[in-house]
């Protein structure tokens, strides 16, 4: 595409014309890739590497150059977009491959591509989805439109996707949530039914290896937006708001409620029925105890149990000064 039709579609500004291919790091631009300078340390790199266009800031407007340049207040998400718009250009395949197993009652939309291997045994695939190789869709799943769902992913009964989702490879979505009641004249454990759904809206991606439970007798929700790493558990009956991210080798428990535009970093471990509210930012390897309510927008919250992390570096500051003296 010519940048011009890219910057008419993202509203920045164009100075210069040219035509990319695809997107690049500097370091690895060649000739017809498409780089972006976050900021202006990073301008001179970009603007003598080998791409033939440049998305920048304001600091580039004026700079002496003949590189062409798309001038905007975010580089970086600019330029995510931009390498969306030229990637939906790349034909997309379609079809069923010989080796999948689609039941007669599965309801497939339009141009809908069914990887080797697959197994389909029932449910609906909304138009333009892609299933990929291995993959197990269970009855009574339902999934929309533009998904792209990757290799060997397992969909059990009951889960809904919504549009625009993407799930990385080895994720089993709806599988049983750990419930179980104790007999306290065996000393034995009998399951708790695990009978409800999961509902996960538009525009969510999934890593790899996350397993995400269904509702005991309910269900488990998962909000438009929301961006899951890798190996994530998700317990039943959670309910997850809009814009949540959530980094890798986060647990979740059971009856969890995470309101919208909360941040997870890694290795966090949230127990069962707390309340995280709305804005959270949860940094790495936190632990919230069973029943906590979580709670001020923008705050970032460290250590187990969590706390404000104001309040844990005075901790931690008295604690060396103890140590010191002693």
């Amino acid at each position: 595409m010519k940048i011009s039709e890219i910057a008419h579609q993202l509203k920045a500004d164009c100075i210069g014309e040219a035509e990319v291919t695809d997107v690049a790091s500097v370091i690895s631009a060649k000739d017809g890739d498409l780089v972006y300078a976050a900021d202006e340390k990073h301008l001179a790199g970009a603007l003598t590497s080998q791409a033939a266009a440049v998305i920048a800031g304001e600091f580039a407007r004026d700079v002496a150059t003949k590189k062409p340049r798309l001038i905007t207040r975010n580089p970086k998400l600019v330029f995510a977009r931009a390498a969306k718009i030229l990637q939906s250009g790349a034909q997309k395949p379609v079809g069923m491959h010989p080796t999948a197993i689609v039941v007669p009652d599965a309801k497939l939309g339009k141009d809908v591509f069914v990887g080797p291997l697959c197994v389909i045994a029932g449910g609906t695939i909304g138009d333009g989805t892609h299933i990929g190789a291995r993959t197990t869709i269970a009855p009574g799943v339902v999934i929309g439109r533009s998904c792209k769902i990757h290799a060997n992913v397992t969909i059990r009964s009951g889960t809904t996707l919504g549009d625009n989702v993407e799930v990385q490879s080895g994720t089993v979505l709806g599988s049983d949530g750990f419930g179980y009641v104790r007999d306290d004249e065996t000393a034995r454990y009998e399951k708790f039914p695990q009978i409800g759904r999961l509902e996960i809206g538009d525009d969510v991606e999934i890593g790899s290896n996350v397993t995400i439970d269904r509702g005991a007798l309910d269900a488990t929700v998962i909000g438009r937006g929301v961006k899951i790493d890798n190996m994530v558990h998700v317990g039943h009956n959670v309910t997850i708001g809009e814009n949540v991210v959530i980094a890798a080798q986060t647990g979740i428990s059971g009856s969890v409620v995470i309101e919208k535009d909360v941040i997870i970093a890694g290795q966090v471990g949230i127990a069962d029925h707390v309340r995280i509210e709305e804005g959270v930012i949860l940094g790495a390897q936190c632990g919230v105890p069973s029943n906590k309510v979580i709670r001020g927008k923008g705050v970032v919250f460290w250590g187990t149990p969590a706390r404000p992390i104001k309040e844990y570096l005075k901790e931690l500051a008295t604690l060396a000064r103890l140590a010191k003296k002693r």
